[in-house]
């Protein structure tokens, strides 16, 4: 089965729209129900279908009423019994008009299956509100005496330890780097001078 996945391109989603399958395509054609309708059915909006009692909302028309005649799924568009318009050359054609635009008054219960949406809908919102209306149960909390904590006998302290005083060097380690210091010395300016011998001779 096909799914649509969510996109922000506007290019992508005309795509989606306009290559939809007839089964993702038929949601598109949800109308909202009239007040009463609502009330009784106990759901927002359905999608219309032809045999639907109409009224227009929106547009040059706004107020009309009548039966839809025709469904066009391929150009989102329903036709509604009466809401013509006269071409250039005298025939009459419908005026087209998306079915967002217009409000289910009274609806065709023709089809068994639109009869068990209905009821399986409403079932859906009465659980919904008695879930809602169901007060929390009240949380009965016994009251008890407040118990006192003996406290446990205060710790002797232990006396501070003293810091180890650190380690001195070992003296005859520091006399013998004294007395090879020197000589080190020494015999770095002996290679230094033979080198420089070495090049002028």
């Amino acid at each position: 089965m096909q799914t649509i996945t969510q996109t922000s391109k506007p290019s992508k989603q005309r795509k989606m729209l306009f290559q939809a399958p007839d089964h993702i395509r038929y949601k598109h054609f949800a109308a909202p129900l009239a007040p009463e309708l609502r009330k009784s059915y106990g759901t927002r909006s359905l999608p219309a279908r032809s045999g639907d009692t109409v009224r227009v909302m929106r547009g040059d028309h706004k107020g009309f009423e009548g039966k839809v005649a025709r469904v066009d799924r391929k150009k989102f568009r329903i036709y509604v019994e009466g809401l013509t318009r006269e071409k250039v050359d005298g025939s009459t054609v419908f005026v087209p008009i998306h079915p967002s635009k217009v409000m289910i008054t009274k609806l065709n219960l023709d089809d068994k299956w639109r009869k068990k949406i209905l009821e399986r809908r409403k079932k859906t919102r009465e659980v919904a509100e008695k879930v809602v209306e169901k007060p929390p149960e009240e949380i009965t909390v016994e009251e008890k005496p407040p118990v006192v904590e003996e406290l446990p006998p205060p710790k002797e302290k232990k006396p501070a330890r003293r810091k180890r005083a650190a380690k001195k060097p070992k003296e005859e380690g520091v006399e013998k780097a004294a007395e090879e210091a020197p000589e080190k010395k020494k015999r770095a300016v002996r290679k230094r001078k033979k080198a420089e011998e070495s090049e002028l001779g």
